[in-house]
């Protein structure tokens, strides 16, 4: 076997491997998508090929007229909101203290917020409850919000403080000759530069909400409450088998998701190069 044959055995070997993968990736997205059009009202005896059963939109006739999809969609799209805003304010201006000022236990509180990202969310769930409780915030969105903002301080914090140490302080320095204060050099000098950076916060903060189900789950009791991962769930929990519908909620969710995410490629990309920048 000569060497021309062995690297034409070589790329068909390898394109039959990387269609083998494609297959297996691309299957379970292609089957929800065969379900989500399906005109059965479940997935049990559907058939294992796509779109083999027909094509029909009573999934999503039943999803907007027979649920609370839509009532989901905005709850889910208001505490993504308000984390997203609420993060930002709160790690920009924790990251700007922690780069800009020198005070006690500066070293021991960004260690702390370190070692807070080992340990699983779920560790601190039923402390989270208790809290929860105490405050009156269980069953209210505002609540959730708390739980996302908490939860996204610390790393968040120390991510776009990484990115603020790369700014020169010159720039501080000029500006404090000028006559501008702490919160004219924020917001005038160190925010527009830090823009990439803020812009990859809001973005992961505001999509974090989305898939998330543990803590909704936790916070959340009432039907009229859910977030749209707690909703779809309940299409297949132990007492439901609505796979189709499950289907066809999760395909209009990707929708908005998939053009958000093209749309914000660009500034997602400029923020995690901006974060490891280093000076």
């Amino acid at each position: 076997m000569n060497t021309k044959t062995k690297q034409t055995v070589f790329k068909t070997l390898v394109i039959v491997i990387l269609t083998i993968c494609s297959l297996v990736v691309l299957y379970p997205i292609i089957y929800v998508i065969s379900n989500a059009f399906s005109p059965k009202a479940t997935a049990a005896n559907s058939n294992p090929i796509p779109f083999a059963d027909g094509f029909s939109t009573i999934q999503f006739e039943k999803l907007f007229n027979e649920t609370n999809y839509l009532l989901w969609f905005q709850n889910t799209f208001i505490i993504a909101l308000c984390t997203a805003i609420l993060t930002v304010i709160c790690c920009s201006l924790a990251a700007y203290v922690f780069s800009r000022f020198k005070f006690m236990f500066k070293k021991s509180m960004m260690m702390a917020m370190l070692i807070l990202q080992i340990f699983p969310s779920f560790v601190g769930m039923i402390a989270i409850f208790v809290i929860i409780n105490r405050i009156h915030a269980y069953n209210q969105l505002w609540g959730l919000v708390l739980v996302y903002v908490a939860g996204n301080i610390p790393y968040n914090t120390w991510l776009v403080k990484s990115y603020l140490d790369t700014i020169p302080k010159s720039l501080d320095e000029a500006a404090r000759i000028d006559g501008a204060n702490h919160l004219k050099i924020f917001f005038r000098v160190i925010l527009p530069i830090a823009r990439p950076m803020i812009i990859f916060l809001a973005i992961t903060s505001f999509t974090g909400p989305w898939m998330d189900w543990i803590f909704p789950k936790m916070v959340l009791g009432q039907n009229e409450k859910y977030t749209l991962a707690i909703g779809l769930i309940s299409f297949i929990d132990g007492t439901r088998n609505q796979f189709t519908l499950f289907a066809a909620g999760a395909l209009v969710i990707c929708i908005p998701f998939v053009i958000f995410f093209i749309i914000s490629q660009k500034a997602m990309t400029t923020g995690l190069g901006a974060a490891a920048v280093k000076e």
